[in-house]
């Protein structure tokens, strides 16, 4: 029953997913919007950042709280508002006040992304109450190979919608948003199912949130392993900040259509499904941690391959999205099951906050990204992502004594 409940919203919030592809679809809008790199990399960065910035402040809320699901919930419609405000004023606005539409969408965006914070923690956490240590990783495989096939569907989508002769501009990014919504209504209809049992929460009254603060270089020292985590987090963010630049990258080097806004996501995403049966066959017998180095050591490849293939065409371009695919699966099926495998379920939403919060270079590096890119052009960048990638692999290998845990 557990794994039918997540593996029904990992479905549904796959095809919602594509409608707005950090990757392809969505820089793709922010072009036709007139938007520059820097605008995109700002956005990119509320996108990525906003949820991270008030994740310890999300995790000593929700420390004080048995029951989550609620939380859960909530945060779902309210994304789900966000995709319906970005749908209207991209249909109404988005072809004679494209700027209007760009500056609406750091609301919508700050919605969305704070809105996916709340949710996002109260999610692991009730991952971590029902599913044993040791579980999860099969657990996350398995949403992820059944979500890779819905997002496969919604790829077709995509690629039926930006194919259409008959549609242009605002209208076809309208309708991905507007499908977007109503795949997160239907998501969110099987966690109404959850029989979530109760979290602990001391009798006494809840430490200040400056009490708190102050207890995080504690549980730094505390939990090397921990500590670990948040740095390697924090440099495999340079991955996450290009990627979604090959879509531009793309629409510059080789002058690509909408058409192959589709095409790509669909490269992507079959990257996505052929590697869960890999990423699956790796966390059940070795482990989610090992995982995690494999993913980062193959994500510090991509940047120079897209740089080899940027001279072949934009059909062989497609490779480099289907390892973003590879390496992205990864990702889900890697970080979140070894983060919960490390930290205390005593504190697991205080430890997931200080997780978030402490994770700044998602915040700044899209921003950066989009400013060096603009400065110093594609190469450099890419060659910086590669380098820091290989650098994050290698502090993930080293071997260290567990404490405090």
């Amino acid at each position: 029953m557990i794994y039918a409940i997540f593996t029904w919203h990992g479905i549904f919030l796959s095809v919602t997913l594509a409608m707005i592809d950090f990757n392809t679809v969505f820089p793709a809008l922010i072009t036709d919007l007139g938007g520059s790199k820097i605008v995109f990399g700002v956005l990119y960065s509320i996108m990525l950042g906003a949820p991270y910035i008030l994740s310890f402040l999300f995790g000593h809320f929700l420390s004080s709280h048995r029951y989550r699901r609620k939380f859960l919930i909530l945060g779902i419609y309210l994304r789900a508002f966000a995709f319906l405000g970005m749908a209207t004023v991209t249909y109404f606005f988005g072809e004679l006040h494209p700027q209007i539409v760009l500056a609406s969408f750091f609301a919508w965006i700050l919605l969305f992304s704070l809105s996916g914070g709340l949710a996002g923690i109260s999610y692991n956490d009730i991952i971590g109450k029902l599913v044993p240590k040791g579980k999860r990783g099969t657990l996350f495989a398995t949403k992820q190979f059944a979500s890779s096939f819905a997002a496969f569907g919604g790829g077709l989508i995509v690629a039926r919608v930006f194919g259409a002769q008959t549609l242009s501009f605002p209208v076809t990014h309208a309708a991905t948003l507007f499908i977007g919504f109503s795949g997160l209504i239907i998501a969110s209809l099987s966690f109404w199912l959850i029989r979530e049992p109760a979290s602990p929460v001391a009798e006494v009254a809840r430490p200040s949130l400056l009490f708190m603060l102050r207890r995080v270089p504690e549980i730094l020292r505390g939990n090397r392993e921990f500590a670990r985590f948040i740095i390697v987090e924090n440099l495999s963010s340079f991955g996450l900040m290009v990627m979604p630049f090959y879509m531009i990258f793309a629409r510059e080097q080789f002058a690509v259509g909408d058409v192959y806004i589709g095409r790509y996501l669909l490269y992507q995403i079959a990257g996505t499904i052929l590697s869960n049966l890999v990423w699956g066959w790796i966390a059940g017998r070795l482990g989610s941690k090992r995982v995690v180095r494999i993913c980062l050591t193959l994500g510090a490849t991509i940047p120079l391959v897209a740089l080899g293939l940027s001279h072949l065409g934009a059909n062989l371009f497609a490779i480099t999205f289907f390892l973003v695919g590879f390496v992205m699966s990864g990702r889900k099926v890697g970080f979140e099951p070894y983060l919960l495998d490390i930290i205390p379920s005593s504190e697991r939403t205080v430890y997931l906050g200080i997780r978030g919060t402490m994770n700044f270079l998602v915040v700044l590096l899209p921003f950066l990204g989009g400013i060096l890119i603009h400065l110093v052009g594609y190469v450099p960048v890419f060659v910086l992502v590669s380098a820091m990638m290989l650098i994050s692999s290698f502090l993930l290998r080293r071997k260290i004594a567990h404490q405090g845990t």
